[in-house]
Parts: C-alpha cells; structure tokens; sequence
C-alpha cells in the first residue's frame, strides 16, 4: 500500500522540520528503501502557487528547491491522469472545495494509498487512510 504525502508533509520532510510528527517521519523511513513515498503532482503546483503568493518562503530559488525536492531518493511523482482528474470531481461526500486537496485524495484513492497529512479535514475524511 503506497504512502503518498500530503503537501505540507512533503516540505516539512524536504526541510527537517519538527512538525513532521514522529509516527510520520517514521513511516516514510521505513517506506524509502521499499516502496518509496509518493506526491500527487499537483503538490508541485500548490508549492509554486504559495511561493507566488508569498505564503511559503523557501531557503532557495523556487526550481532549485523543486529540483532537489522532487529529486530525493525514493520519492516518486504520481501523474494527474485523466481518471484523477476526473475522479477528484467525484468524491465520495462530504469533501471540502480545496482543488488540490480533492486531486491528492483522488490520487491517494486512484493508487489505494495511504495519505501523511496533518490538515484534520482529510484525516477525518472516511473514504481514505491517513497517518499522523
């Protein structure tokens, strides 16, 4: 079962930050050398988006730390595919109107992951498996 991680889990594992729970940070420990952690490309798109909108300050150029980001050992990229895309329209009710997110639980969902977040809407969202 792939762990895929949410956004703010993906930076805060880029950049060591403590509020990366522990149970998270060990989980994706124990994932690297098996089957790796994956993003939702649009992860890509919201960390570009909150640079743009000076919500997200990084310690580097916004593609320099793409490219070392998007270039750790054992982390994978899932594409928005056709069936994402459309999937991410037709999630299970209730879900909240954030795009990203329903194009993260879709691919979560898409792949029969399990999802690193610490955003409380999608740990309680019952039509997935979250870690915290």
């Amino acid at each position: 079962m792939p762990i895929f991680l949410d956004t703010h889990a993906w930076v805060w594992w880029v950049t060591a930050d403590r509020r990366l729970s522990k149970r998270a940070l060990s989980e994706i420990q124990t994932a690297i050398p098996l089957e790796g952690v994956w993003i939702s490309a649009i992860s890509i798109w919201e960390i570009a988006k909150k640079v743009q909108k000076k919500r997200l300050v990084l310690d580097r150029p916004l593609r320099q730390w793409l490219a070392q980001a998007t270039g750790m050992r054992g982390l994978y990229i899932a594409e928005l595919t056709n069936e994402i895309l459309i999937a991410s329209c037709e999630l299970p009710s209730p879900f909240h109107g954030d795009p990203a997110d329903q194009m993260i639980v879709a691919t979560v969902r898409h792949h029969d992951g399990r999802l690193i977040t610490k955003d409380e809407r999608l740990q309680n969202y019952t039509h997935i498996r979250s870690i915290w």
